[in-house]
């Protein structure tokens, strides 16, 4: 982590791009979390890279 804060009215906007459910933010991983599709996406320097080939499996 670099120290660039991920700003949560993004969660407002984001969908899951695989199931378009909410997102549910982890402060300690920097990741957005998909429960529906089992999927945690990274968030780099803020920006979060909501591309499947980018996910860690939960």
């Amino acid at each position: 982590m670099t120290g660039t804060v991920f700003d949560r009215r993004m969660l407002e906007a984001l969908v899951c791009p695989v199931t378009h459910a909410v997102l549910s933010y982890d402060a300690e991983k920097q990741e957005l979390v998909s429960k529906a599709a089992s999927m945690a996406f990274p968030i780099r320097d803020g920006i979060p890279i909501m591309l499947v080939s980018e996910a860690r499996e939960l």
